[in-house]
Parts: structure tokens; C-alpha cells; sequence
């Protein structure tokens, strides 16, 4: 049973930093695409970034491109999401997902498998 876990939300002030981890258990991370979403209240879910675990290919949304950097340790079947310079419209639910195969894929229809969601809060 894949299970996927985030952690490291919390609450910043604007232009502050917070790294968000997202741990697996029941896959072999090194074969499979990772992406980060997120949605705010009243929003719909939103990429952020991806990566795929087996390389170094990553992508990123507009918004958070040169703020964000997604990152992987195969060793510890763990992805990352180092966000810096947050702001206070990146304040949202942040979610982990997964998919086996090379393709970052940017809709979260794509996705199979979800984490539970860590919340993000930026105080301006």
C-alpha cells in the first residue's frame, strides 16, 4: 500500500523560508514522478512543482519559479520543497503526490497517489 506523508508546514512570516518533505512508503520512489500542489481556501488545487525521481528533471509553476526548489533523496524515498521569499498569496494547503513513469505531469487528475496535506501559513 503506497502511502505518501508531508511534513514541515507551518507558519512564516512573508519572505521567510520553510522546507516541506513528503515521505513514502510502499513504492520505490526512484521509478516514480513526484509533484507538489496546493489550494487555498476557495481555490482549486494548483501545481507548484515536480520532479522526477530518477533524474534531476524538475518543473515549476510561474509563481514560484527561482522561490521554490524541489529536490529528492532516493536513499530516503523523500521529496522536497524548499520554499523561500514566501509570500502571502503561497499561503495554502500543500500537498504531495505521486505517479509511477518519467512524465511530470501538472494536473492532479494524473496523480494517484496523495498525501494528507500539510498547511502553509504566510502572516504578511
Amino acid at each position: 500500500q503506497v502511502q505518501l506523508v508531508e511534513s514541515g508546514g507551518g507558519l512564516v512570516q512573508a519572505g521567510g523560508s520553510l522546507r516541506l518533505s513528503c515521505a513514502a512508503s510502499g513504492v520505490t520512489f526512484s521509478f516514480y514522478t513526484v509533484g507538489w500542489f496546493r489550494q487555498a481556501p476557495g481555490k482549486e488545487r494548483e501545481f507548484v512543482a515536480g520532479i522526477i525521481t530518477r533524474d534531476i528533471k524538475t518543473s515549476y509553476a510561474d509563481s514560484v519559479k527561482g522561490r521554490f526548489t524541489i529536490s529528492r533523496d532516493n536513499n530516503k524515498n523523500t521529496v522536497y520543497l524548499q520554499m523561500n521569499s514566501l509570500k502571502p498569496e503561497d499561503a495554502a494547503v500543500y500537498y504531495c503526490a505521486g505517479r509511477p513513469g518519467i512524465y511530470i505531469a501538472t494536473t492532479a487528475e494524473a496523480y494517484d497517489y496523495w498525501g494528507q496535506g500539510t498547511q502553509v501559513t504566510v502572516s504578511s
